[in-house]
């Protein structure tokens, strides 16, 4: 993960609207940034905390699902998930949804 300053997790995330996603055969898949040609390679539990992006659920929430959806998953469960989401931050992929404001 990198040392950026500053970089918050956001309570809710949302996906970056230009990142893609390449998914391969093995359970991987390919998260690409064409703005700034970044990549980043996640396995199955990557996957599924990707998908859940933007489902407005926060992290604890998210950690949860995949705590459902992996029973075995070791006690760090929780922690690596944050710390996928922060990686995520970081790395321009996920961020946070800014409400509008409405004109008077």
């Amino acid at each position: 993960m990198g040392n950026q300053p500053g970089i918050t997790l956001p309570d809710i995330s949302t996906p970056n609207s230009t990142a893609a996603q390449g998914e391969e055969t093995d359970g991987w898949v390919l998260q690409v940034d064409p703005d700034t040609a970044r990549v980043m390679a996640a396995n199955e539990t990557g996957a599924l905390v990707w998908r859940l992006i933007g489902r407005r659920r926060t992290a604890e929430e998210t950690a949860a699902a995949v705590r459902n959806r992996f029973p075995d998953a070791p006690d760090t469960a929780a922690k690596d998930v944050l710390e996928l989401l922060t990686e995520l931050a970081e790395e321009g992929f996920i961020g946070q949804e800014v409400p509008l404001k409405e004109a008077h």
